[in-house]
Order: C-alpha cells, then sequence, then structure tokens
C-alpha cells in the first residue's frame, strides 16, 4: 500500500514540477494537441462512414428479415467504435510521446538535472533517428500487447455482472500499467534499458506503477485532460524511473538550491 501512494504522490509531483517551468509545459502540450487532432479527425471518420463499412463486411445479413439486419449491424458498428475509442485510450500515449519525442527528451533531461544531487542526466549516445526508432519499435510492442488484453477484456465485458462491474476496473490497472510503461521509457530509453527490462522492473513494483497509472487512466477517460496531463506525466515518470533505478534524488526545486550555492559568497 505504501507503494501505491507513492506512485499517486509522483503523478503530483511531476504536475507540480511542470507548473514551476511555464516554458517546458508550454513545449510540452504541443505533442498532445497534434495527437488529439489526428485521433479527433479518425475517429470522426469513422463515426461518419463505419456503418458503410459494416455493411460491406456483412454481405451475408442482406437477406435477413427486418429489424434483424439492421440491428446485427449496429451493434456490430457499435463494437467498431468502441473497440477505435478503447484503443485510442490506449495508444495515445505511444502516439503523443513518438510525436513529442524530442520534446519529452528535452523535459525528462531538465527533470533528472533539476533533482540529481549533482545536477547532472543520464544521456542516450545515441542520434536522433535511432531514438526514434527504437521508440517507434517498442511502442509498437507494447501496443501490440495493450491490444491483446483490450480485446480479452472486451469481451469478457459481456459476462453477466462480472463484465460490468470487474472487468472494467481491471481494465483501469491494465491501462494504468502500460502508460506508465510508455512514459517512464522515455527516461529509462536515456539509461538504456531494454523494453523486456523495463516490463521486468514495472511488475517488480506493481503497486508502484498502478498508484501512478490507475489514477492517469482515469483521467485520460475525460476528453481533452490527457493533452493538458502529458507534460506532467513525463515529469512524473522521470520521478519514478529514478526510483526504480535506485538513483538519488533530491526534493524540490534541486537547481534552484544548487545555483544558490553557486552564488553564495
Amino acid at each position: 500500500m505504501r507503494d501505491l501512494g507513492a506512485g499517486f504522490r509522483y503523478l503530483l509531483k511531476g504536475q507540480k514540477w511542470v507548473g514551476r517551468h511555464g516554458r517546458q509545459y508550454g513545449f510540452g502540450l504541443l505533442p498532445g494537441l497534434i495527437t488529439l487532432v489526428l485521433y479527433a479527425g479518425a475517429l470522426v471518420a469513422l463515426a461518419l462512414w463505419g456503418s458503410g463499412l459494416i455493411d460491406w463486411a456483412t454481405p451475408f445479413a442482406d437477406d435477413w428479415a427486418d429489424p434483424w439486419a439492421g440491428l446485427f449491424r449496429g451493434f456490430l458498428t457499435a463494437v467498431l467504435f468502441t473497440l477505435a475509442l478503447l484503443l485510442c485510450v490506449l495508444t495515445f500515449t505511444a502516439m503523443t510521446l513518438l510525436v513529442g519525442q524530442p520534446f519529452y527528451e528535452s523535459l525528462s533531461e531538465r527533470v533528472d538535472r533539476d533533482v540529481s544531487p549533482d545536477g547532472t542526466a543520464p544521456e542516450s549516445d545515441l542520434p536522433l533517428w535511432r531514438e526514434l526508432w527504437i521508440s517507434a519499435r517498442d511502442s509498437l510492442r507494447i501496443v501490440a500487447r495493450a491490444a491483446v488484453w483490450a480485446v480479452l477484456l472486451f469481451a469478457l465485458g459481456f459476462v453477466p455482472v462480472a463484465g460490468q462491474t470487474v472487468v472494467p476496473v481491471i481494465g483501469l490497472f491494465v491501462t494504468g500499467f502500460f502508460l506508465t510503461e510508455e512514459l517512464t521509457a522515455v527516461a529509462l530509453q536515456r539509461r538504456g534499458v531494454e523494453v523486456r527490462e523495463r516490463l521486468a522492473l514495472l511488475r517488480s513494483r506493481k503497486t508502484l506503477v498502478w498508484g501512478f497509472g490507475t489514477p492517469l487512466a482515469l483521467a485520460f477517460l475525460v476528453p481533452f485532460v490527457a493533452v493538458f496531463l502529458m507534460p506532467g506525466a513525463v515529469a512524473g515518470a522521470t520521478l519514478m524511473a529514478r526510483d526504480l533505478t535506485g538513483e538519488d534524488t533530491e526534493d524540490g526545486d534541486g537547481a534552484a538550491k544548487r545555483q544558490e550555492d553557486v552564488n553564495a559568497p
């Protein structure tokens, strides 16, 4: 239970950190806004043409008596849109991080320097194109895992009672885990931690991960909230990554303290 509370505190600390660094927060909003526009466009297109796609994919229902063909295709259209919406929630973080790799990389390094006792941050020696390739490759692996869970949970949603009570709660915890993996990947990738190692590291502290990711997953269900929370989520995930890797972290604004020491007579 202690780890659960610690994870939530990292989420709050990340939001507090970007609140003190307005410029970093402003730059951090751009990738989320871009991704939001792209996803909104895709969902609008699906809403407009999804029923036509279902009609095309189910020619065998053309000869069904009314109202069964309409009900069947309406159900499939609703399922398709629900799956697309769930996939958007699961992949929003991955896509935003991919679009905003340079922005979030800079933000994460700034957080590391700010809270590090010696004012330094782990740096990747890889060129930008290589970092983007690794980030995209790892994100696809995580999205594939998340998609398997999404399909499984969607199927379990049809189980009476449990499907409407237990399954949604499990879904939030699963989504929170994958959100945390994507967010901590920004800091852990700079430290040379591969995706399998990251997953093993996160599984070893599940309650910490759930404390951070589950409230975030719940907040991300509210339209537009994800855009405004993303910069702080990256900052908080960087702080949590330091905890996971056993690195010392200063409380408060470490950079300001070090600057005061430098300026002191």
